[in-house]
């Protein structure tokens, strides 16, 4: 570029672009200007430094226009927010975003005892029952296969019988399924429990109530406490016997 003598710059060097003056009659008029602007620094990729012209790098794939991880400062965290002009990303101020609080574990809930009475068949109560000579002994068979049954109490009463439809007798403890021990009665004992614990009442039954191998029968009506490991005997076989689980 050149210099007029009145001082406009002119790309031409015969004319001046601005006013039209002649340039080529006076050269020591005219200064030559050399152009020294400095070429703009080009954008560098923030993932590999590689220079970018747009939004994807050519190198690495990286786009530009996805915000920078946060980076954490003290207790919070600063995550950088890009702002779109053009073809280039432009630096926006830092958004601050507060780290979460902490959740608190919910507590585990309270494990709750529960009462288990497990029926089975007896051999040796049923032999004490024949020694004894008990109401029934000459009509109860000891059974050839009786499988446990394990019943939680989850209640108060229990009733320890025979079903009956006729009766309306739906006891929690039903002994009248196959095989029937036949020297238990429709309404046996009872089962009853509450904050202090665990009780047994003969309900006065034909053949009576005895606990832990005794052949001596708990009074009728008369409510006795049980302690996890007892056992009820019913009829001429059925033992059940009493334990306490955490549930």
């Amino acid at each position: 570029m050149v210099q007029c003598p009145d001082g406009h710059m002119s790309t031409a060097t015969d004319y001046c672009d601005v006013c039209g003056t002649a340039l080529a009659g006076d050269r020591a008029a005219v200064t030559v200007v050399a152009a020294t602007a400095v070429a703009p620094e080009p954008a560098r990729c923030p993932s590999c430094e590689a220079p970018i012209s747009g939004r994807f790098c050519e190198e690495c794939g990286h786009d530009s226009a996805l915000p920078a991880p946060p980076q954490p400062v003290g207790d919070t965290m600063v995550m950088a927010v890009p702002d779109w002009t053009g073809e280039n990303p432009v630096t926006a101020a830092p958004e601050t975003v507060a780290c979460p609080e902490p959740v608190a574990e919910p507590e585990a809930p309270a494990t709750q005892q529960v009462w288990i009475a497990t029926v089975s068949a007896d051999q040796d109560f049923y032999q004490r029952m024949l020694t004894r000579k008990g109401p029934d002994a000459e009509r109860v068979e000891f059974p050839g296969y009786y499988p446990e049954r394990r019943i939680a109490l989850y209640g108060n009463d229990f009733l320890i019988g025979k079903h009956s439809v006729s009766q309306g007798l739906l006891p929690e403890i039903d002994l009248g399924i196959a095989p029937v021990d036949i020297g238990v009665s429709r309404t046996h004992a009872r089962l009853h429990v509450d904050e202090t614990g665990l009780t047994i009442t003969d309900l006065g039954s034909t053949n009576g109530t005895s606990l832990n191998g005794s052949d001596d029968l708990i009074p009728a009506r008369i409510p006795i406490p049980l302690q996890p490991g007892d056992r009820i005997h019913v009829g001429g076989w059925t033992t059940i016997t009493i334990g306490l689980v955490e549930s």
